[in-house]
């Protein structure tokens, strides 16, 4: 076997893109296992972005398999969209699979993701408002609608009829909002099945079959750890488990035949959208590290809240995942900074907390304990060996090693696929 995961450590746009991509040079296959086109990708590749949402980041590597899982809730119109922009950028997208039982993001559910979020007013979600959440209420409720029924014809009239009756009675009388009308949406979406029925197949058996077989595997999760609908801030959290844990569901890969795993860490941290962030900077420096860094949304273009790294919360992710490695990211954005800090520890009420709390209440109270380095004030975008970067780069890298209990295994000093600096031997 040769099977790797990677995870988000800590509230998403760590630089996974980037990671996958490295990584999948190597890879036979890469697998996207949850979430939907609310999670972002950026890739840069000679200096040329590729901004993925639904596509595994392998794309970008001729003869390379890319599936989208189970797990992964899909938008046909997107995923089409994304696959006819690769197209005319030259890129290769015969080698994507789509899973049979992947579900579907219809129109019903990105209105009401839409219409909800307004109604809860300040206390909103943060949602990116493409229907990812009330698609994964359906597969729950047992009324979603899978890619295996999108291609049958009678079935998806069928099922759209059906659901259709009770969505369109609560968009009028919960939000007087005027119905959908089943036949328009049903000629569309026949339309997005006759293009995606060459990519449908059964991806579990494919998967497994790859694994045993040997092959090099690749897991690419979205989102991250903090967002994880169990073990993230919650109700601040996407629908799904970003979490190694979460390839088995999402992917039909029992957990055992995962070899390694990779926490991706940004060497600061950020989040999008509500909910506790306890070591945000909301001052000069959280500016200065949001300009630094371009920390806008991917898919939604906003501006990402920022602040010191949490090295708690990357402990507790790598317990949740079983990490064995860390791939620190954007470690060249801090170069410019005279000091840096590291949340070490949580306090409250003067007593170090041995946990990360449940109660979104006390983790909006917690104290941040932290450790100041020195800055190494210098470019380290052109270095390509770990013994080659600056003492307090490393000083500081090796911290976040001590208190988190996982080893360095890649360090990302820029975008590009050169800027990379890799620690950990035989990968696959």
């Amino acid at each position: 076997m040769s099977t790797v995961v990677i995870s988000g450590a800590q509230w998403g746009d760590e630089g996974k893109g980037k990671i996958v991509d490295y990584l999948a040079a190597q890879a036979d296959t890469v697998v996207r296992f949850q979430g939907g086109s609310n999670a972002g990708h950026t890739v840069t590749v000679n200096d040329e972005e590729y901004k993925l949402r639904l596509l595994p980041s392998g794309i970008l590597y001729k003869g390379t398999t890319c599936v989208i899982g189970n797990g992964v809730v899909v938008d046909p119109q997107t995923l089409l969209e994304e696959i006819d922009s690769m197209k005319a950028r030259g890129v290769d997208t015969s080698g994507i699979k789509l899973s049979n039982r992947a579900h579907v993001v219809m129109p019903w559910h990105k209105l009401i993701d839409e219409l909800g979020e307004a109604l809860r007013g300040e206390n909103k979600i943060g949602t990116t408002k493409r229907g990812i959440g009330p698609c994964y209420i359906d597969k729950a409720d047992r009324i979603g609608i899978r890619i295996c029924d999108l291609i049958d014809r009678e079935e998806f009239a069928l099922k759209v009829a059906q659901v259709l009756q009770t969505k369109n009675l609560i968009l009028e009388k919960v939000y007087n909002h005027a119905p959908l009308n089943a036949d328009e949406i049903i000629r569309e979406y026949e339309g997005y099945a006759e293009r995606l029925r060459p990519f449908v197949c059964d991806t579990i058996a494919l998967l497994n079959e790859q694994v045993d077989a040997g092959k090099k595997i690749l897991f690419e999760g979205a989102q991250a750890t903090m967002l994880d609908i169990d073990y993230g801030t919650y109700p601040y959290v996407t629908s799904s488990h970003p979490i190694s844990g979460g390839v088995g569901v999402g992917a039909g890969v029992a957990p055992k035949k995962i070899d390694k795993v990779f926490g991706v860490v940004k060497a600061y941290c950020t989040r999008v959208g509500e909910g506790p962030f306890p070591t945000e900077q909301l001052n000069e420096i959280g500016d200065k590290l949001r300009i630094a860094g371009h920390e806008f949304g991917t898919v939604t273009g906003r501006p990402r809240r920022t602040g010191w790294l949490d090295a708690c919360i990357v402990k507790y992710a790598g317990q949740l995942s079983g990490t064995d490695y860390m791939a620190v990211t954007r470690l060249d954005i801090l170069d410019d900074f005279d000091e840096i800090k590291m949340c070490t520890a949580y306090k409250i009420n003067g007593e170090v907390l041995n946990e990360i709390p449940a109660s979104l209440k006390v983790l909006a109270k917690v104290e941040p304990v932290y450790e100041t380095f020195a800055g190494w004030k210098t470019d380290i975008s052109k270095i390509r060996n770990y013994e080659d970067l600056p003492a307090n780069a490393k000083k500081y890298l090796e911290r976040m090693a001590e208190v988190t209990g996982i080893k360095i295994g890649i360090v990302s000093v820029g975008p590009n696929r050169e800027q990379t600096i890799v620690l950990a031997k035989n990968i696959f």
